[in-house]
């Protein structure tokens, strides 16, 4: 008989089933099996099978006990099903069951709701009834009914409310389907059995409603008022209010059905522009919520497949509660007292498929994770992550991950940093129409996101004991956290600092054993390759060898496998003791050979959007040197996030300062050349060339700007902006007595000028999530078109003037002309640089607009001086954006050979070869392992891509 034929119930009392009939098993086999059941295809400690199973007063011969219900649990299962001999075997100091989740009911429900959810997200109702419909079906009764125990109970809850979960579901799909009666019928018991959850009673009161009993719904108010307050001293959450405020009101859209997804607000997702005037502030967030999860989880689902962490599967991860003293006590992190009024002593274990549970039955769900370089703590918080927000629970908050390393607990609060960072990652929350004003700061302080902080030790080290007294602080109250961190570097700031997270559980991820190393690097030979058997002798006969000590960490091992993919190259070389003779050896060896292995010729994958891919052709040597450039970049700025607007400072001030403001300084040149001759070309060049190099090289510009094209509700912005050109245009027009109809096309165009930028705005939907490329394309919009407004305007000021202007000549120098020349560059430089900007570029509008130039002799020369013009300011402009800063060092550097050309194509392509990992708009090296062998080369000589 298959094992795929029987079952294990646990939506209900613990049995075995083939097809509908059940097994009998006693009540100490029923509770063996539920704690197997709990931990399935994991090894489970007699110990603790002993505790789950006779609680305090175990037999005298326990483990015999144990032994005996373990034979008669397997003869069950085997004489009676036909299930194989490897289904219940022993394992360690424990035992293991072994099966499919086609065998585990529970399983079987949730894959059931997951697949529901789905259809339902997609339109697709029909197919979403019949999925929870099958959940439902699987229900029968109380999960391990009659069973006690810490594991089982946890256990129980969680069954508990995702079945709380799916008549939720079956009822909204109901309300979808328009038949509230129906929903009425489902949401009646369950309302009775939770009279204290608030997202039940809100449905059956919208129900209710719909079905034409308002009075029943206003009472279903008042009795879910009156309990809260007997029992929690609480009134009704806001939705509940609101939904009685608008039942009260009879409010004619609550009688439309509107899809709002699984878990809704009352209200749908609409358009942002179509968002009713009627739409609170707390519905608009709920839809910020919603599409904020959507957005982290593609973005981690494809960062987690460049990465290959399901390929076929990563490096097996186990962890377990650290040793340090780092942490809480247990009966601080678990929220009471031990028995006898003792602690308990917190032991938690697992491996990566664990880590959600253990995080979800934390009263706080607080979490620190510990480990040495290299040991999987990034891969742990993505796949934490994405098991978070792949399996909702009610009412959790989304989890985003995001590094630590830029966050200065000195100068910016936690919920402040939290809150400029989703902005950052995710730029249409700051779009106030769409999602409210300020939802960024809101998701943070209401507890709608579960921060998931990577990389505290690369914080300066002097801020790490800081940043552990501010995250218990900023969390206190039992908000969730989860932080990863080097365990040396973490102990040392618990110690220097005194600071602990008072809530938060800590574990530290285990070093890989050797036979998990092992079945990694063996798992994708062909049949019959034996290139890695003499490895694998090596590992198993010197378990604390140089190789074993290197290959312990997830990182090296990947590295390993990495590195010897290719059928012609030779792993055996490993063992070699006489050329690697310690641990560093092994590990600097895989370091140096990763990117050699990794640049081997192969095909790009499709793009996504349809658009042809180029296939970048790179040398190793050529890869290695480019690289090496940035990671001794980063190592000077005290970052690992490569992020393309700071590269040009990895030019020195004085150098950055010649490279972007001498091309402006040219144009300058030819402009005072044009309208007044040698000498007056050389007082614009220099006196605009010197501004450039010291705004450039000293000045503050501003990040990437993260906007797109948009138009409507920006005509009283758009107005504002438009008067403040006219003024500009005023003051350059009186100055150099342009004649007055010439003056209003001046002001027309300066208006125009200022005004178009407000039809670039932040986008309207959070889900389009920043990346390194899109933020490039998204500034570089930006750029152009400040570009544009400002190069047309002030270059038509300059083709009237030179033209037309008739207070031009009379002296070799004119004050009152200089000094409106200053005003107008002294507002471009503070635009551009802020206060440094000013003073330059103000001081260099006096040269300029005071020296004598004589009048264009006609039309068309004006207009070659003014367009030349044009172009030294659009320069001047475009330079002092983070795109044209970019777009000017690249070449730079490339002409050093310290880049390519198409430096974001290559750094693309890093990323595709998983040489660099990408964290929101930034890259970062895969590990800073491997930033700083990178760094720690010298600087190649070679000069030319």
């Amino acid at each position: 008989m298959a094992n795929d034929e029987f079952r294990f119930g646990v939506l209900g009392p613990v049995q075995v089933r083939w097809t509908r009939q059940p097994v009998e098993l006693g009540a100490r086999q029923q509770a063996l099996l539920a704690v197997l059941l709990v931990h399935m295809n994991k090894p489970v400690p007699a110990s603790e099978i002993i505790d789950a199973v006779w609680g305090e007063q175990p037999p005298r011969h326990a483990r015999n006990a144990l032994q005996t219900n373990v034979s008669r649990l397997r003869q069950a299962l085997r004489s009676g099903l036909g299930a194989s001999e490897g289904m219940l075997v022993a394992a360690g100091a424990g035992y293991v069951l072994n099966g499919g989740p086609a065998q585990l009911d529970s399983a079987l429900f949730t894959r059931h709701l997951a697949m529901a959810r789905d259809h339902h997200r997609l339109g697709d109702p029909g197919a979403a009834v019949a999925r929870v419909d099958a959940a439902l079906a699987l229900w029968r009764g109380e999960p391990f009914e009659g069973l006690e125990g810490a594991p089982i109970e946890a256990e129980r809850q969680r069954l508990r409310e995702l079945r709380l979960d799916a008549v939720c579901l079956r009822a909204q799909l109901s309300l979808d389907q328009q038949a509230p009666a129906e929903a009425v019928a489902q949401l009646v018991p369950l309302v009775n059995t939770h009279p204290l959850q608030e997202h039940p009673r809100l449905l059956l009161m919208l129900a209710l409603y719909r079905a034409g009993r308002r009075a029943d719904a206003l009472a279903s108010f008042r009795d879910a008022r009156r309990t809260l307050a007997d029992e929690l001293g609480i009134d009704p959450g806001p939705a509940l209010q609101e939904l009685h405020g608008r039942i009260l009101r009879d409010d004619p859209e609550l009688r439309v059905t509107e899809s709002a997804g699984p878990f809704p607000p009352v209200l749908g997702a609409a358009a942002a522009d179509d968002v009713p005037a009627e739409v609170t502030g707390r519905q608009r967030l709920g839809r910020a919520v919603k599409e904020l999860a959507a957005a982290v989880l593609h973005q981690w689902t494809v960062e987690a497949q460049t990465r290959s962490l399901h390929r076929p599967e990563p490096v097996c991860v186990r962890w377990s509660s650290t040793g340090r003293p780092v942490a809480a006590a247990a009966s601080a992190v678990l929220g009471g007292e031990g028995r006898h009024g003792q602690p308990e002593r917190l032991d938690l274990r697992g491996d990566l498929a664990d880590v959600v549970t253990a995080l979800r039955r934390l009263p706080a769900r607080q979490l620190v994770v510990l480990g040495e370089p290299g040991a999987g703590k990034t891969v742990l918080a993505i796949l934490l992550t994405l098991g978070l927000l792949g399996d909702p629970q009610p009412g959790e908050p989304t989890p985003v991950l995001l590094p630590l390393s830029s966050w200065d607990p000195h100068r910016e609060h936690l919920h402040s940093w939290l809150a400029r960072k989703l902005v950052e990652e995710y730029p249409g929350l700051d779009h106030a129409a769409a999602y409210g004003p300020d939802a960024a700061v809101r998701l943070v302080t209401e507890g709608r996101v579960l921060p998931v902080l990577d990389g505290l030790d690369e914080m300066p080290p002097a801020l790490h004991s800081v940043a552990i007294d501010a995250l218990d602080q900023a969390m206190s109250g039992g908000r969730p956290l989860v932080v990863t961190c080097r365990g040396t570097e973490y102990e040392k700031a618990v110690h220097h600092g005194g600071a602990i997270l008072a809530r938060a559980a800590v574990v530290e991820i285990d070093p890989v054993g050797v036979e998990d190393a092992v079945d990694f690097l063996t798992a994708r030979l062909p049949p019959g390759d034996t290139r890695w058997q003499p490895v694998v002798n090596e590992l198993r006969g010197h378990p604390q060898g140089a190789l074993a000590q290197a290959l312990s960490t997830p990182l090296m091992v990947d590295l390993a496998r990495t590195a010897y993919a290719t059928p012609s190259a030779d792993p055996a070389e490993l063992t070699n003791t006489g050329r690697f003779p310690d641990r560093a050896a092994v590990e600097n060896h895989l370091l140096d050979a990763f990117l050699p292995a990794v640049y081997a010729q192969r095909p790009a994958p499709p793009n996504p959007d349809r658009r042809p891919v180029p296939s970048p052709r790179y040398r190793p040597d050529q890869a290695r040197r480019w690289l090496a450039f940035q990671a001794r970049h980063l190592n000077a700025l005290h970052t690992s996030d490569l992020a393309w607007w700071h590269l040009d400072r990895a030019l020195p001030p004085a150098v950055r300062g010649l490279a972007l403001g001498l091309p402006a300084a040219l144009m300058f040149t030819v402009t005072g050349v044009l309208a007044g001759g040698p000498l007056v070309g050389l007082v614009y060049g220099a006196s605009y060339g010197l501004a450039g190099w010291v705004a450039n090289g000293w000045g503050r510009r501003p990040g990437p700007a993260r906007v797109e094209a948009r138009f409507r509700g920006t005509a009283a912005r758009f107005s504002r902006r438009f008067a403040v050109g006219l003024v500009v245009a005023g003051g350059l027009g009186l100055g150099w007595s342009i004649p007055t109809d010439l003056f209003l096309c001046l002001a027309a165009v300066f208006g125009l000028g200022l005004g178009a930028h407000v039809w670039l705005d932040v986008p309207t939907d959070v889900q389009r999530i920043s990346s390194p490329p899109v933020v490039l394309r998204q500034e570089r919009r930006s750029a152009l078109a400040f570009v544009l407004s400002f190069a047309v305007s002030l270059g038509l000021a300059f083709t009237m003037a030179f033209t037309y202007g008739t207070e031009l000549h009379h002296v070799t120098f004119d004050v009152r002309l200089a000094l409106s020349a200053a005003l107008a560059s002294a507002l471009l430089g503070r635009f551009l640089f802020r206060r440094l900007g000013a003073v330059a570029y103000g001081l260099a509008g006096i040269a300029l607009g005071g020296t004598a130039i004589h009048q264009a002799p006609d039309l068309a020369h004006g207009l070659l001086a003014g367009t030349a013009f044009a172009v030294a300011v659009g320069t001047s402009v475009g330079v002092s954006r983070a795109w044209g800063a970019f777009a000017v060092t690249r070449i730079w550097l490339a002409l050093q050979g310290h880049a390519p050309v198409r430096l974001m194509l290559f750094l693309e392509d890093a990323h595709r070869r998983g040489v660099l990992r990408q964290t929101g708009a930034v890259y970062q090296f895969r590990h800073a392992r491997l930033q700083r062998r990178l760094a720690d080369e010298p600087p190649a000589t070679t000069t030319g891509p």
